[in-house]
């Protein structure tokens, strides 16, 4: 019965898959990703391989599901294979696919997990925040992150904003479910033009997150309306002059000694890389930092493909490490003036 149901869903979900966005995907990422393009392109078109990692809430800590998740075999992520990770977020996965289901918004009740892909974590802990600390989600709908910056450490403000109206609903929807209300009282939730947030700000913040909107493969594939799929894909040559114009933005609010962090759930090479050596190559005050620590250390969870860049990592979907795309790239921000 169960393989019946399983066989069934698979066979609606593969209708679902958009043709133009594969066919688009195809010629570029074999290019950009050579024979491992294979793999990947089979983990994004079959969601039942899929997998999801469970966040704990450490503001209301589920004690009986952490017991549950150990007895059904998940694992924690990250933990004594990294530094400096923070002993107060806790992260489980399982290595096979599937899902717990989720928990429903309740107001007044905060909820006590939050599901995710694995490597969206990763451009969070590459932030390094600490307690104190000033920091700037600059895109920061659904509130993932938010939430995952909000276990590692408690910050003295943490500026939460988003552009998009229905987006920002759900962001306030997402920390009201999750923060205590003292700890809501050090965030501020804006909706603001990030383009302009570096001059409203200047200087303003220790650490900064850009989690840019890009052309989100996954769900791009899963696009139901062909046509709104191949004006995303004709408007797709512009992204990267957003995201550069929002990293510009965010170095304007950073202060200098301080970190930026940039991500994207895209594999184009257009809008990750490109868009940081931009940026590295027009800023005389941003510097590369190394990052592959990171993926040294946990390669065991995720497969990374080759970058061409110290300070940037790329996670692409693998056969039992199904987490990603996401690529990730650190910053600095020095003392000296920087040419715009």
């Amino acid at each position: 019965m169960l393989t019946r149901l399983k066989a069934k869903s698979e066979g609606k979900l593969a209708k679902q898959i958009c043709k133009v966005v594969l066919d688009h995907f195809e010629k570029q990422y074999s290019k950009e990703l050579g024979d491992a393009w294979n793999t990947v392109r089979e983990i994004l078109t079959s969601p039942s391989c899929w997998q999801y990692a469970v966040l704990l809430n450490r503001f209301n800590y589920p004690f009986e599901l952490e017991k549950d998740l150990h007895l059904k075999g998940y694992h924690t992520l990250f933990q004594g294979s990294l530094p400096n990770y923070p002993k107060s977020m806790k992260c489980y996965l399982s290595r096979t696919p599937g899902r717990i289901p989720s928990e429903r918004h309740q107001i007044g009740n905060l909820k006590k997990y939050y599901l995710l892909n694995a490597a969206s974590l990763l451009p969070v802990l590459a932030l390094e925040l600490r307690d104190g600390e000033k920091v700037l989600d600059l895109c920061a709908a659904p509130g993932g992150k938010s939430i995952a910056l909000l276990q590692c450490a408690c910050p003295g403000y943490l500026h939460c904003n988003e552009y998009d109206s229905l987006r920002l609903k759900w962001l306030r929807q997402t920390l009201e479910s999750f923060i205590p209300q003292p700890l809501i009282n050090v965030i501020k939730v804006s909706e603001l033009d990030g383009r302009k947030m570096g001059d409203t700000q200047p200087e303003m913040f220790d650490k900064v997150l850009v989690d840019a909107p890009c052309s989100n493969d996954r769900s791009w594939l899963f696009s139901s309306d062909s046509q709104k799929a191949s004006c995303r894909i004709s408007q797709r040559r512009n992204l990267p002059l957003l995201q550069i114009e929002l990293l510009r933005s965010a170095i304007k609010a950073l202060r200098p000694g301080g970190i930026l962090v940039y991500s994207t759930c895209t594999l184009s090479k257009a809008e990750n890389q490109d868009v940081i050596s931009e940026i590295l190559n027009s800023h005389s005050n941003i510097m590369p930092m190394d990052i592959k620590g990171i993926a040294r250390t946990c390669s065991h969870n995720f497969t990374f493909a080759p970058t061409g860049q110290e300070c940037g990592l790329l996670v692409i979907p693998d056969k039992g490490k199904a987490w990603g795309p996401m690529y990730v790239a650190k910053l600095k921000k020095s003392w000296s003036t920087g040419k715009w």
